[in-house]
């Protein structure tokens, strides 16, 4: 475990920790009836009785769950990109789309939460739209006003094909109570890195407890105030695991969107969640713990 991990661990977490291991070790000693002959014999073979303890606890905390959605990937973020000051990104949407409110601005002072690469600008979809994808055709419209854009799903964006995640929906109304009467949410998150080579699928089965998929209106918005971040082909693409979407209208939500550049354009498109692909990773938020 790194140290980023273990601070990020809180007391009540730990302390639970530590009374399932003296629980366990209690009641492995009673089960397996150990005279003191048994007891000097574990205690001499202490290295590997400790590498057992480790290996069961890796193996219960980690999820193995579409381990082989996951591939080699050396593909970074444009070298142009980085993530602005908050106040930089707030005016941006501000001249962007104009009537919008404010933003608890301070919130960007505080420490990052493990594995977030900066603080991002996110407004509230519902003071854009009445619906989720309503606010998305909006965002998009906007990012194709200001530069080349393709999007393949331009008729697919009703409530039938293109939805949050339910863990997002609910991270979101947090993140949304704890900033209450703001229009724009300052958001900790990571634009795609952390996950990148794993399948959207897989990226969910391994985010932290408080971490949670962006989709394609958070994405886009964050695509507006930060354009570097698509540029060229050769680069980390960005795949929505804060979206589901369902290509035939069914029911069955078994595609995410994205976003990537390809001949000039940015695009929007949506792929099988289980497909892992080198150039693109998962862009995530996280709730301060």
């Amino acid at each position: 475990m790194t140290t980023q991990s273990i601070t990020s661990i809180t007391d009540g977490q730990r302390k639970w920790y530590e009374r399932f291991v003296e629980d366990a070790a209690d009641k492995a000693l009673a089960e397996a009836g150990l005279d003191k002959d048994g007891i000097q014999k574990l205690i001499e073979n202490g290295d590997e009785f400790q590498a057992r303890i480790i290996a069961g606890i890796k193996e219960l905390s980690v999820s193995n769950q579409f381990a082989d959605e996951e591939v080699q990937s050396s593909y970074a973020y444009p070298k142009g990109y980085k993530v602005k000051r908050i106040t930089e990104q707030t005016n941006i949407l501000r001249q962007l789309f104009p009537g919008i409110g404010n933003a608890l601005e301070k919130i960007a002072e505080w420490p990052l939460p493990p594995y977030a690469e900066g603080w991002f600008a996110i407004p509230k979809w519902q003071t854009m739209a009445a619906s989720y994808g309503e606010a998305v055709e909006k965002v998009l419209a906007m990012i194709e006003s200001k530069r080349s854009f393709y999007n393949y799903r331009d008729d697919q964006l009703g409530a039938e094909y293109l939805r949050q995640h339910a863990k997002t929906a609910k991270m979101f109304q947090k993140l949304g109570d704890e900033q209450k009467d703001h229009d724009i949410l300052v958001v900790p998150a990571q634009f795609g890195l952390r996950h990148k080579g794993r399948s959207v699928r897989r990226a969910r089965e391994v985010f932290q407890a408080n971490e949670f998929g962006l989709g394609a209106f958070a994405i886009g918005i964050m695509l507006l105030t930060h354009p570097e971040r698509e540029v060229q082909w050769e680069q980390l693409h960005v795949d929505c695991a804060g979206d589901e979407f369902a290509p035939d209208a069914d029911g069955y939500f078994s595609y995410a969107p994205v976003f990537h550049f390809v001949d000039g354009d940015v695009e929007f498109d949506a792929f099988w969640f289980d497909a892992a692909f080198a150039s693109y990773g998962s862009a995530s938020a996280f709730l301060s713990q």
